[in-house]
């Protein structure tokens, strides 16, 4: 088992906050941009 300081993390564009990787990104970590689904609905009005 991993520990939480050990997991890559990224910056979010829209909040500027970073966070970490998830199992459920597991998959797709270099294509994850955004934190939540709050964020990645935003991005369209932050532009």
């Amino acid at each position: 088992m991993r520990k939480k300081a050990d997991l890559p993390s990224k910056m979010c564009p829209v909040c500027a906050r970073p966070f970490s990787w998830r199992k459920k990104w597991e998959k797709n970590w270099d294509e994850v941009k955004y934190c939540s689904q709050r964020c990645r609905q935003t991005k369209v009005k932050v532009k």
